[in-house]
């Protein structure tokens, strides 16, 4: 099984529409998969109605579950509990942040707001992921990302073993702009492998943790 909630389209800066990255995707072998372009205050409305459009059209016709999201990217730190609470009441399915890379100026404090927000699912590559900011995020509910993506993912190896240290939960995702990033199931194991993640922990992290979080966007979207 397979599971990917952090991916991009042409609706940011990825190259393939909504659709036809969907496409692949269930061509990929992918379970289930999240949209979440990058946005801000300006543009995550528009975003998410967009991306919604095309996740409702694949559930129709190829019965594939496509969460409609955003990615909070460079946004304040200050301003992400806004941010979250208003992409969710446009109806984002889901969140992610644009966490403290090690290979971006995201601004500092990012990652401990982020954690700090229930509004928040994901913590996406957050490189030096403070104990303080894990331990948020276990209290929160919010998920901390383990990166496929290059330069985003060397952090990985800190990240996953702060994150265990304080009970926080962890998904694996692509961060997709193009087709070659997209996951297989041989990669994302690859991957986890190398954050230092046992064997014994991959159905929880690949499958188990994928999977509450298609449930908790199920229920929000429950009239």
């Amino acid at each position: 099984m397979l599971y990917d909630f952090h991916t991009h389209t042409f609706l940011s800066d990825g190259v393939l529409s909504p659709i036809e990255l969907i496409r692949r995707c269930i061509v990929n072998g992918y379970s289930a998969l999240g949209i979440a372009d990058h946005a801000g205050a300006s543009t995550l409305e528009r975003v998410i109605a967009e991306v919604r459009r095309d996740a409702d059209c694949a559930a129709q016709y190829w019965g594939f579950t496509v969460l409609a999201g955003i990615e909070l990217t460079h946004v304040p730190a200050a301003s992400i509990a806004e941010l979250a609470a208003w992409a969710k009441r446009a109806g984002a399915d889901h969140v992610v942040v644009h966490g403290e890379s090690p290979v971006e100026p995201v601004e500092p404090g990012t990652n401990l707001a982020a954690a700090s927000c229930p509004d928040v699912d994901v913590l996406a590559h957050p490189g030096l992921l403070s104990p303080e900011a894990a331990a948020a995020a276990a209290a929160n509910g919010v998920f901390i990302e383990i990166t496929a993506k290059d330069g985003h993912s060397l952090g990985n190896g800190h990240v996953a073993k702060v994150a265990r240290a304080a009970g926080a939960r962890l998904v694996l995702d692509s961060d997709t702009h193009h087709p070659g990033h997209l996951l297989t199931e041989a990669f994302a194991r690859t991957v986890a492998l190398g954050a230092g993640l046992a064997e014994d922990e991959l159905q929880e992290i690949l499958v188990a943790n994928p999977q509450a979080l298609i449930a908790r966007a199920a229920r929000r979207r429950q009239p």
